[in-house]
C-alpha cells in the first residue's frame, strides 16, 4: 500500500521507524527537506501541509494518509476521503479536535466530563466572564502547541495577558494528577487501549518533564478513565490512534483536558515498554491489520530531552555517554541539528519493576543530559 504522512517531525520519524517491519511504500509531505522524517521515507515531497492544492495532489494517489500534527488542510482531506482515500483520523474528527472551541463543545454535547468553560472571541469578552471564571486558563482555539497559546489568568490584573482571538476560557482545575491514555480504533470500530500514564510537568516551560506508566491509580479510577477514552473515540466515529489527556482533581473527579488525534509524546515509552507500540498500532490500522497487544512488558518512565535555556544554534548533547551507560535506558534523538530553549530534541525511556528507581533515574537523566549550542 501507498501510505502518506502529513508532517515530517519526530512523530513521523518514529512512525517510519516502526513501518520498516511492514510492506508499505511511504510518502512524507513537509516544507523542510532537513526534517527528522525526510531520509526515512521512500518518497519525500517538499510542500506546505496547510495548502489545499499541495495536500490534495500529495494524497490523491495514496491508499491511506495520516497526520503527525493537527495543523493540516482539512478541506483537502475531506475531498480525498470522498474520492476513496482512507484518512486517519477522519477529517470530521480532525475538524473537532484541531479547534479547542469545537473540542470543548464536543465534550459538552456528548456528556464527557471536562472543566467548565466559556468561549471568547476577543479581549473584551474576557471582561464579561472574569468574575465567574477566574482563576482560569485561556487557550487559543487554533495554533497553540507545547504550552504555546496558553495563558494562566489568576486575577483581574492578568486579563491583559489574554488572547484577542477566538479562544476558550476554562475554569482552573485544582489538579491532583495529570493522566494520559492512548487508545486505538480500527475501521471495524474495534478498540485497543494502553495502560494510563501519569505526567509530571515542567510548569516553567509548560512541557512534560517526565512520566510514569502504568500510572499508580485505584482500579475504579482506571476503569473510569478507560471508559471516558472509549466514549470519546466512539463519539468521534473515527479510526486512528488518539491520546486523551485528563485531570484528576482534588476530589478524585476525572476531567478531560484535550485529545490529540495522532501518536503522542505520552506514548513514546510504548516503543520499548509495551508489546505493541503506539506507532506499530497505527501501522496496523493504516494497513487494515489486526490490532496489537497493548499490555506493558514492564513499568517505564519517559524523560524529555529539550534545548537548554539561553542556547540557540548547533546542538551539543552534554552527558549523552553517561546516560548511554545506564542499564535499561533507551535514548531516542530526533535528528534535529539545531536547538533552542525548550525545543524537543529527543527522549529517554527507562524500564524497571521498581517505581522508585524509575523516578530516581528520570531525575538523574534530567540533570545529566543537557542540550546546549556550539
Amino acid at each position: 500500500m501507498k501510505i502518506g504522512i502529513l508532517g515530517g517531525g519526530q512523530l513521523g520519524r518514529m512512525l517510519l521507524q516502526a513501518g520498516v517491519n511492514y510492506i508499505a511504500e511511504t510518502y512524507v509531505l513537509e516544507n523542510d527537506e532537513n526534517c527528522p522524517s525526510a531520509h526515512l521515507c521512500n518518497h519525500f515531497i517538499k510542500g506546505n501541509i496547510q495548502d489545499f492544492d499541495t495536500v490534495y495532489h500529495f494524497g490523491k494517489n495514496l491508499d491511506a494518509i495520516t497526520i503527525e500534527i493537527e495543523s493540516v488542510n482539512v478541506d483537502a482531506l475531506e475531498i480525498l476521503e470522498a474520492e476513496g482515500v482512507r484518512v486517519y483520523p477522519s477529517p470530521a474528527a480532525l475538524r473537532i479536535i484541531k479547534n479547542k472551541i469545537y473540542q470543548k463543545q464536543f465534550y459538552k454535547q456528548n456528556e464527557i466530563p471536562t472543566a467548565d468553560f466559556s468561549v471568547t472571541q476577543s479581549n473584551s469578552d474576557l471582561l464579561n466572564n472574569h468574575l465567574y471564571f477566574l482563576p482560569a486558563v485561556h487557550k487559543l482555539a487554533e495554533g497553540g502547541y507545547d504550552g504555546k497559546g496558553v495563558q494562566i489568568l489568576n486575577d483581574f490584573k492578568d486579563l491583559e495577558k489574554g488572547f484577542d482571538q477566538p479562544s476558550v476560557l476554562e475554569k482552573l482545575v485544582a489538579i491532583h494528577k495529570e493522566i494520559a491514555i492512548i487508545i486505538a480504533m480500527n475501521d471495524k470500530g474495534e478498540t485497543a487501549i494502553y495502560p494510563a500514564a501519569e505526567m509530571i510537568f515542567d510548569h516553567r516551560l509548560n512541557l512534560l518533564d517526565y512520566q510514569i506508566s502504568p500510572a499508580l491509580l485505584p482500579k475504579e479510577l482506571t476503569w473510569k478513565i478507560e471508559a471516558i477514552a472509549r466514549r470519546i473515540v466512539k463519539e468521534l466515529k473515527s479510526p486512528g490512534i488518539f491520546a486523551v489527556e485528563l485531570f484528576i482533581d482534588k476530589n478524585n473527579e476525572v476531567l478531560v483536558n484535550e485529545v490529540a488525534p495522532r501518536p503522542h509524546n505520552s506514548g513514546h515509552h510504548t516503543i520499548e515498554a509495551n508489546y505493541c507500540s503506539q506507532y506499530d498500532m497505527l501501522w496496523r490500522i493504516l494497513l487494515q491489520l489486526p490490532l496489537g497487544n497493548t499490555a506493558a512488558i514492564q513499568p517505564s518512565a519517559i524523560v524529555n530531552i529539550v534545548g537548554a535555556d539561553g542556547h540557540t544554534g548547533e546542538a551539543i548533547y552534554n552527558g549523552l555517554p553517561e546516560v548511554l551507560q545506564m542499564g535499561n535506558a533507551w535514548v531516542h534523538l530526533y535528528g534535529k541539528t539545531q536547538t533552542k530553549s525548550g525545543r524537543k530534541m529527543g527522549h529517554v525511556t527507562i524500564m524497571s519493576n521498581e517505581y522508585n528507581e524509575l523516578t530516581h533515574k528520570a531525575k538523574k537523566i534530567k540533570q545529566l543530559l543537557q542540550v546546549t549550542a556550539s
